[in-house]
Formats: C-alpha cells, structure tokens, sequence
C-alpha cells in the first residue's frame, strides 16, 4: 500500500532520481519549455513552483538555496532575473501540461511543459559594460615611432659531458 508515500520514484534510484529532476527543471528554466513524460512533468511542477516562488523574492539567501538545488549559475541567474519577474502578481501555478500523444515505442504519454508566461530560451546574458579605449600615454607613444631592431637569439653552446666516470679519467 501507498498510504501517505511521498512523491515518485520514476523506477530509478535515489541519486538518479535526484540528478533526472534537477537536469529537468534547469532545462525548463533554459528553454522555457520541454517536451518529457507526463509522470515526469508531475514529478518536477510542485519543485518548478517552489523554486519561482523563492525566486520573486530575490534576496541573497534565496539565491543561495536555488543555487544549492540548480547545477549552473546561469540558470540562476535566469529565473531570478528574467523569470520570476514575469510571475511577480502571480501567486502559484507557474506552469502548464499540455498532452501531446503517446510515443511510439513504449506507448508512454508525451506532455509539453511550459510556463503560463512567454520566456524565452538561452542562457540569461548580463549586460555588457562599454567598451572604452585605453588611454596611450605620450611616452609611450613617441617610443613606438622609433623602429626597433630585433636581435635573434644565439644558440646555446653545448658541452660533452662525460657519460660515466670511465670516460672522465682517459
């Protein structure tokens, strides 16, 4: 019986169950959507919410706690940054779970996942500083007038040396 038993096991193991949800969750935040089992795309939408909820609030702790769960920064950086603001009058049910049909080999049900908001894929992608040219001092503008001649290294003069005491005595 499956009284009061939590969550599923997806028929693998503890550390590849882990592993699968965290690959899964930081592909949806990717991509914006993914294309997985239906029992899959249950198993991570309770996770998917819990992280966007952490997400609104930005602050440095929650940060931390969704980088402790995500495998990269920049996913991170994408749903705190880009995601959770979209969700910000939002208070829960993030996603959707649209069925697509079963899958030709095992007849398995294929769902599409995606967020109730438009995000768009990629990696989130900072803003870039401008660019500004170095400044050239006079000194060493007028040393690069000069022609500079270039001297070619000398080859190092090698001496025999005697490969065992034998030799050295004769």
């Amino acid at each position: 019986m499956r009284h009061r038993v939590f969550g599923r096991k997806l028929n693998r193991d503890y550390n590849a169950r882990k592993a699968l949800l965290k690959n899964l969750v930081s592909s949806l935040i990717l991509h914006g959507s993914i294309e997985t089992t239906e029992a899959k795309a249950k198993a991570i939408r309770g996770l998917v919410d819990k992280l966007v909820t952490k997400a609104k609030l930005k602050t440095l702790s929650d940060r931390r706690l969704i980088a402790s769960f995500l495998p990269s920064k920049d996913v991170v950086n994408k749903l705190v940054d880009e995601i959770a603001p979209k969700f910000a009058g939002r208070q829960g049910g993030f996603t959707r779970i649209l069925k697509l049909g079963k899958r030709m080999g095992d007849r398995a049900a294929i769902v599409k996942m995606e967020f109730v908001e438009k995000v768009e894929p990629g990696f989130f992608k900072p803003v870039k500083e401008k660019m500004v040219a170095p400044k050239i001092e006079k000194t060493q503008a007028k040393t690069s007038t000069k022609k500079k001649t270039q001297t070619l290294p000398q080859p190092k003069k090698e001496t025999k040396k005697p490969k065992n005491k034998r030799n050295e005595s004769k």
